[in-house]
């Protein structure tokens, strides 16, 4: 089994587990707090965002959150690792980096791929006007009138974002207790 094949099968799992050890050792101070949190907070509305955009395997979402980053559910998680991170202890950074590069680099090649081949054409424009990973600050606008689709809850709903909504209060509220036990 490659590395990608691994890493495919070993990365929600391995999520979890770090999730865990974290939740175990994180030691917040009001300062990684007040500047992780805020950056965990966006990542969770983009991975929303992200959403309410995407029917996987229907069409190449290329609106919203899409037409600033190919990935936006990845970097949505990005964000909210990294900012969790910061908010335990600033060093978890650097570890929240080595684990998105070596886990969700080849998951993206892997995406790529097979949504390259499920819509070759559409993807190869947007490729070339849309980031794979960091967003473009203005959104890239493409020439087909279908793909002006706005937000959908019923995505949203539909694809089950609102737990990370709830994971998110719920970590919040376990640090802010480890703050005051800490303290």
């Amino acid at each position: 089994m490659s590395f990608a094949e691994r890493v495919k099968h070993l990365r929600v799992p391995l999520g979890f587990l770090m999730a865990a050890l974290y939740l175990a050792f994180a030691r917040p101070t009001p300062v990684t707090l007040v500047v992780g949190v805020p950056i965990a907070l966006v990542g969770l509305l983009v991975r929303a965002w992200a959403a309410g955009h995407i029917t996987k395997n229907n069409r190449l979402a290329t609106t919203g959150p899409y037409a600033h980053t190919r990935n936006p559910l990845y970097f949505g998680s990005f964000l909210i690792a990294s900012g969790f991170a910061i908010a335990a202890h600033w060093g978890l950074l650097l570890l929240v980096i080595a684990f998105f590069v070596a886990v969700y680099g080849p998951t993206m090649e892997r995406e790529r791929v097979n949504v390259s081949g499920r819509f070759p054409e559409a993807y190869a424009e947007w490729e070339r006007n849309v980031p794979n990973f960091l967003p473009r600050p203005i959104p890239w606008r493409s020439t087909e009138p279908a793909d002006q689709e706005r937000f959908s809850f019923a995505l949203y709903k539909r694809h089950g974002e609102w737990r990370a909504a709830v994971g998110f209060a719920a970590a919040v509220a376990w640090l802010i207790v480890r703050m005051r036990l800490g303290s």
